[in-house]
């Protein structure tokens, strides 16, 4: 017998011995043997959540604390449906979907997680250099950190340290409890340093506006947040008010649109099905599983999300750029010299070329409203950090800094190991084996973060990955709520009585919700390359989904010929 069986067998043992005891007993097992939700954490606590998280406190302050673990919410249904199917069929996920339910929705499900996975690994490398540089290691890097040199010579070390820890998966039983184990303490370390920045900033914080901002508040779809309302108001013409509410609302859109996102992303779908099946689980794990996802996954983002909004609400919320104004004499004079002073002229450019504004003078309030919309990234907030800690460079460069490099480089090798994944069942290979290994080292074309992820390259890249990805969650909602009702597929696993009806209404209605949301940010989303616009969101949407309705008609004439 095999290590990898002997370790299954000696899990299966332990979870015989629980069966029927109570849930302290039960959670201690189910805490010894948890790990693919640990993987699925170590993914979702990247860069994009990050970015999200600082700007939903930037733009939104407390009153968005509810976003991110709201799509969380709705995002572990899915996984916890994608979860169910896979043990219960103890078969590959997109092969059932390919044979039963559409063969487009399959092939499209591992096409845009394996683009996701190539794309969006470069910004981890950028993230991580960012940490490093400006950081951890300010001091050493302060005089090179612009250089080619110091970007390559970083990004290879990084790939240096990621690259064996992400092929120890490919060890079978030993390898892969020793790779979850280290993305557990990547993790855990991620919740400790942000968690680290939340308490720091304690003594300053509103706790009552803290623990609201964590109920949902729809009314942010169709309103500006309350902190611009007396900026706004202080906006004498109407034209100019509704400008300005204009750009509040995109934003606020935009940024939930984001968070929602980058909460549960396409290749997060992909990544736990065959994650489970490595381990050989079956459907006497199906409890573990959601135990799983919900210990491993869901608190740890939710304590770690909601303490990088908090930090960035508490520094940056409703309050200009730092330096970008000066209204010590009773005015709003603005500094022509600040960094931000580009984004901040390209704001009221786009205002005075608005119809009907051509002529109308900008008052102050509009400067603010303004200035209080850039975005901050990471290094505005270690710095602002820094200046609330009397310059200290515990929080503001060491914990938080420390925090982004451990974000980075677990969404590096959890992108990696998805891309394997994705080769092996495109290939019909054995997981774990030489085309699982080739394929993790497709993302190694991060590296080139420093030529492909800088101005106009970005747009190329993030744009259409952007549209696939995110009309694809929707898709894939209604591809396992398809599934759940399948008898074809999980014959007589499938769910009955209140437990179907459970199902079917929370998958519903997190697919009425991502839907529509994710159809208008592909109608919305264009392409610039120069001065010519192109609607790229539009054409890849529609395409999709003449696509998809073949592709049922397709099945449909194929199971009509073999009936």
């Amino acid at each position: 017998m095999s290590e990898h069986q002997d370790r299954f067998e000696m899990e299966k043992a332990l979870i015989d011995s629980v069966e029927g005891k109570g849930a302290v007993d039960k959670a201690k097992v189910f805490v010894r043997l948890s790990g693919p939700g640990w993987l699925q954490s170590a993914i979702t606590l990247g860069g994009g959540s990050l970015a999200s998280g600082l700007f939903l406190g930037v733009i939104g302050g407390y009153q968005m604390l509810w976003v991110q673990w709201l799509a969380m919410f709705f995002g572990v249904t899915m996984l916890c449906a994608i979860s169910y199917v896979t043990l219960s069929t103890e078969t590959s996920p997109f092969t059932n979907i390919r044979r039963h339910i559409n063969p487009v929705l399959a092939w499209g499900w591992l096409a845009a997680s394996l683009l996701a996975n190539v794309v969006w690994v470069l910004p981890q490398y950028a993230l991580a250099y960012g940490a490093i540089t400006n950081n951890l290691f300010a001091a050493t890097f302060a005089e090179s950190k612009g250089e080619t040199s110091t970007q390559v010579m970083i990004t290879l070390l990084l790939m240096v340290i990621v690259i064996p820890v992400t092929l120890s998966y490919g060890g079978k039983g030993k390898g892969i409890k020793i790779y979850e184990m280290i993305l557990k303490v990547m993790v855990a370390l991620i919740v400790l340093s942000f968690m680290g920045v939340a308490i720091a900033l304690s003594g300053s914080l509103e706790w009552g506006q803290i623990f609201s901002g964590f109920i949902p508040n729809f009314s942010l779809i169709s309103e500006p947040s309350a902190q611009y309302r007396s900026f706004l108001d202080a906006i004498p013409t109407e034209g100019a008010r509704v400008f300005w509410e204009t750009e509040i609302l995109t934003l606020q859109r935009n940024i939930m649109i984001a968070a929602a996102a980058t909460a549960v992303g396409i290749n997060m779908t992909f990544l736990l099905p065959f994650s489970l099946l490595a381990k050989k689980w079956n459907r006497k794990f199906r409890n573990l599983a959601i135990f799983d996802l919900a210990t491993g996954m869901v608190i740890p983002f939710v304590i770690a999300t909601s303490c990088i909004v908090i930090a960035a609400a508490s520094q940056f919320h409703g309050k200009p750029f730092t330096g970008l104004l000066d209204t010590s004499t009773g005015a709003v004079v603005v500094n022509a010299e600040n960094p931000k002073y580009g984004a901040y002229d390209s704001m009221l450019s786009k205002r005075n070329l608005t119809q009907g504004l051509e002529s109308v003078a900008v008052v102050d309030s509009e400067k603010q409203i303004a200035a209080m919309l850039i975005q901050r990234g990471t290094g505005d907030l270690a710095g602002a950090l820094k200046s609330l800690f009397k310059g200290s460079d515990v929080v503001s460069n060491y914990v938080f800094g420390f925090g982004v490099l451990a974000m980075a480089i677990s969404t590096i090798s959890i992108l990696m190991l998805i891309s394997g994944f994705c080769v092996c069942e495109a290939l019909g290979k054995q997981h774990g084996g030489l085309a699982h290994r080739l394929g993790t080292l497709i993302p190694i074309t991060g590296v080139l973060w420093p030529l492909l992820w800088t101005n106009e390259s970005k747009a190329f890249l993030a744009v259409p990955t952007s549209v696939f990805g995110f009309v694809l969650i929707p898709i894939a909602y209604l591809t396992f709520l398809l599934m759940m009702n399948s008898k074809k597929v999980l014959g007589d696993h499938l769910p009955t009585g209140g437990k179907r009806l459970v199902w079917n209404a929370l998958m519903g209605l997190a697919f009425i919700i991502m839907a529509p949301a994710a159809a208008w940010k592909a109608w919305t989303t264009n392409l610039t390359i120069g001065e010519q616009v192109i609607p790229f969101g539009k054409y890849a949407l529609i395409t999709f989904i003449v696509l998809v309705i073949a592709g049922f008609f397709f099945k449909e004439k194929e199971n009509n010929a073999h009936s």
